[in-house]
């Protein structure tokens, strides 16, 4: 059992929220998180809920830290706010023994640990619907903890956009607030004020991830809804006459990359989103996208498959498949970010290599990165590179596959002046024109794959990157990075390596930095899909695997316990 510093030690604080579907769960912990934000903390605010319509428990985890980043949760936490008495005996296992569970006294049951309150009574008093018992028990949290009320208050009128539920939840937390004040000493953490956010934001891949392609210049977004994907369709339709897009929800998967195909065509920097289900309906337009060389970008967030497996959880069992979906072979991008900073960064990126090299680019995320909220330093600003666009100025006519030294043929769009522009999902040639010539074939094939060995040296370049040293080295991908960075805080002898670019894989730069060291590898599933791209690009057989397949994100305990092991064993 790995031991993990007390509370006092840390000077950080573990809030879980748990109640019913529709109590308000995950409102509640992003209040918690941005009052926190807004007094100088580190925040990092996960969720679980189940694949429901509607019902069932869920819960939201907040982590807070005055001194450093928080990169990922922990199995115990420090503070349970229960909404409910099914919330309260579901999650009080939770609790370590010097943790405080706060509730209703209706709700309440004989432990040591619970904290029974007359929250219920004080919503009554107030003329509030049930549903603010979450807001009442926020006050009392943030009065035990000594936080700052004024701060409290400003984010939970920036949360509601009517004035009057935002009075009425005011009013609710400072009533909560005076209950908390006669808690104080209870728990030995408070909140140390650290003078703001410092320019910092509390943010999910999801928004990252849609503002990085805002950055690389979108101008038309297709998607048909799937969960953990969802949230980029309703940021982007929310903004778009903001920002001067165009949003489309059309009938279903196939349609949405259809259109986004044709858009891009166009002359569009287009992009859609999707889930594995949905990915798997998109395979064929994938193929479509590479044989006309248009220029796309296909963002999966994953969840657990096969089939429709577990909409509202995690996983990271796509990698081989887009690695490899649609017939034939032609070249194609995988990035895979960990965090909202680096989904900021990749969105942006992807949208750039698309039209740099005219491939699709797949940015692979999942639900544990894609829902999830970290604290991430302001986002850089980033623009969109144009790639090679014919201008016209020759008296040659244009050929939208010309065989190139690169492979790259200068693209045009419909409408451009002195340009026919051919699009042909057979074979063809410079032109366009279908073609089953051997010769021309052979030369067209060759043609896409040239683009492969410049590509080839971006992913040496930006592909891997690295946290720490040791003698261990620990390769990730994705958001699992994030996990094994929190289990990095107690362990030592440790080096971090983060496959960023998964296809083409940086294989020399990967080798390079983990260099002679022992070799683990840690992915949320069952098989090792990146340790056998390992296996398969640096002829590298890891030293140990650390694999989690049940819809969850790996604990930093489970890498600590891991690690920690295999070192005991002399590795």
């Amino acid at each position: 059992m790995v031991q993990w510093r007390s509370p006092v030690e840390r000077g950080e604080v573990y809030v879980l929220v748990a109640g019913p579907a529709g109590a308000g769960v995950f409102a509640s912990s992003v209040i918690i998180g941005k009052t926190l934000l807004r007094q100088g903390y580190h925040v990092f605010v996960t969720n679980e809920y189940p694949s429901l319509i509607r019902g069932g428990q869920q819960w939201a985890l907040v982590a807070a830290s005055p001194r450093r980043p928080v990169y990922s949760h922990r199995r115990r936490v420090d503070v349970l706010l229960a909404l409910d008495r099914g919330a309260l005996l579901s999650n009080i296992g939770r609790l370590h023994e010097k943790a405080l569970a706060l509730c209703d006294t209706a709700d309440a049951v004989n432990d040591p640990r619970v904290v029974a309150l007359p929250v219920r009574d004080v919503v009554r008093e107030e003329g509030g619907p049930p549903v603010a018992v979450n807001t009442v028990l926020v006050g009392v949290l943030f009065g035990m903890l000594g936080g700052d009320l004024g701060v409290l208050k400003g984010v939970i009128r920036g949360h509601f956009r009517s004035k009057e539920a935002a009075e009425l939840n005011v009013r609710l937390a400072e009533k909560g607030y005076g209950i908390g004040l006669q808690l104080r000493g209870r728990f030995p953490v408070s909140v140390v004020s650290g003078g703001g956010s410092g320019g910092r934001l509390l943010i999910d891949g999801n928004s990252a991830l849609a503002l990085g392609l805002l950055a690389g210049g979108l101008t038309f977004f297709a998607a048909y809804p799937m969960t953990p994907a969802s949230p980029i369709l309703h940021f982007l339709a929310e903004v778009q006459r903001d920002v001067g897009i165009v949003v489309f929800q059309p009938e279903s998967e196939l349609a949405a990359i259809n259109m986004a195909i044709g858009a891009a065509y166009a002359g569009a920097r287009a992009a859609v989103a999707t889930s594995g289900g949905g990915f798997s309906l998109m395979v064929e337009a994938l193929g479509q996208a590479a044989m006309t060389e248009t220029p796309i970008v296909i963002v999966n967030v994953q969840r657990p498959g096969p089939s429709t497996g577990m909409p509202t959880h995690t996983a990271q069992g796509d990698l081989r498949f887009v690695i490899h979906a649609s017939q034939g072979e032609f070249p194609r991008v995988v990035l895979a970010p960990g965090s909202p900073g680096e989904a900021y960064e990749l969105g942006c990126r992807a949208l750039n290599l698309a039209w740099k090299y005219q491939v699709p680019v797949i940015v692979l995320m999942d639900k544990f990165l894609a829902e999830s909220y970290w604290t991430t330093e302001s986002l850089p600003p980033l623009g969109p590179e144009e790639g090679s666009v014919w201008r016209g100025g020759t008296n040659e006519p244009y050929a939208r596959y010309r065989i190139t030294e690169t492979g790259v043929s200068p693209m045009a769009f419909p409408g451009t002046p002195g340009a026919l522009v051919y699009a042909n999902t057979s074979e063809h040639d410079e032109y366009g024109f279908g073609t089953i010539d051997p010769k021309t074939v052979r030369a067209m094939q060759e043609k896409r794959f040239r683009k492969l060995s410049t590509i080839q040296k971006e992913a040496e370049s930006e592909g891997v990157r690295t946290y720490g040293d040791g003698a261990i080295a620990v390769a990730t991908w994705g958001s699992t990075t994030m996990v094994v960075r929190e289990a990095m805080q107690e362990l030592e002898g440790v080096k971090l390596v983060q496959v960023v670019w998964l296809e083409p894989f940086p294989r020399e730069s990967f080798a390079r930095e983990v260099g002679a060291r022992r070799l683990l590898v840690v992915e949320n599933n069952m098989r090792g899909q990146l340790a056998s791209l390992i296996r398969e690009h640096v002829l590298r057989e890891p030293d140990g695997f650390l694999g989690r397949y049940d819809g969850r994100p790996l604990d930093p305990e489970e890498v600590v316990e891991f690690v920690r092991s295999f070192a005991a064993r002399g590795g």
